[in-house]
């Protein structure tokens, strides 16, 4: 049977589920014109992150400007079917209705992550059941967020293996809030909550934040002499509990690691 779209009247019938089409407005995803490739410049910074963590030579990507690469990109967020309703009245459970859902991964510790693509070809390689939904990487970062997801790995391999790159939960909350990241130890809102933190402690003679390892926020704490190892696991503990107090910091610290000297 042949289908004439010409003389098709777009006020009458009705969608797959039945409701009907009068009065109902299709409005653009704000990507109509997209083809599906991914960022050239976000494609490049991730080549050569691959390169750098593969041994093959090149300085390491700058992650703050891979992070601002991101933001400007357009991703793809994987959704699929999922059973909206079973039919089993024949003794074959069979799908009367199906609904879309988006496909998040939840690690044996229970962390929960969002994948997200940088191209179609990229989400097809890792599951060509998965229908593609371009968005915006705070919309993306959002989702996330609503979620319950920590981080978003980009370009999920299959089968399973490392992505192309993890945005950490500190990523993840600036792209949702729309503002710039920056690694924690050269934070303002960071060093300002961890002056804070250690302000009132006078066994604390001076302090200082650089980078730890995985990302990490290291806050290297010179001692007075004479703490007790008891005394020292309280110090700890409360100052990571102060910092751990302010919000806006928390958000924009990943992990923090204690380094301790004497004086």
């Amino acid at each position: 049977m042949t289908h004439r779209f010409s003389s098709h009247d777009p006020q009458e019938g009705s969608d797959s589920a039945g409701v009907p089409w009068q009065g109902r407005t299709l409005t653009g995803t704000g990507f109509d014109q997209d083809d599906g490739t991914a960022d050239e410049g976000l494609a490049v910074l991730l080549q050569a992150h691959r390169r750098a963590g593969d041994g093959g030579g090149g300085p390491p990507v700058d992650p703050a400007e891979l992070v601002a690469a991101v933001a400007q990109a357009r991703l793809i967020v994987p959704v699929v079917a999922v059973p909206g309703e079973i039919d089993d009245s024949s003794g074959v459970p069979v799908d009367t209705r199906s609904d879309m859902a988006s496909v998040t991964l939840v690690a044996p510790d229970g962390a929960r992550a969002l994948p997200a693509f940088t191209s179609v070809a990229a989400l097809t390689a890792w599951n060509a059941d998965a229908r593609p939904v371009p968005v915006t990487a705070q919309r993306a970062a959002l989702a996330a967020v609503q979620e319950g997801c920590s981080v978003i790995p980009l370009d999920l391999p299959s089968p399973p293996g490392s992505a192309a790159y993890l945005l950490r939960p500190s990523m993840v909350w600036a792209l949702a809030m729309g503002r710039p990241w920056g690694p924690a130890h050269e934070d303002d809102q960071v060093l300002c909550a961890v002056a804070a933190a250690v302000a009132d402690q006078e066994a604390v003679v001076d302090h200082r934040c650089t980078a730890g390892p995985d990302g990490a926020l290291q806050v290297e704490l010179t001692l007075a002499p004479g703490l007790g190892q008891e005394e020292i696991r309280r110090l700890v503990t409360g100052v990571g509990e102060r910092i751990a107090a302010d919000g806006e910091a928390r958000a924009r610290i990943d992990a923090v690691a204690f380094r301790l000297g004497r004086t």
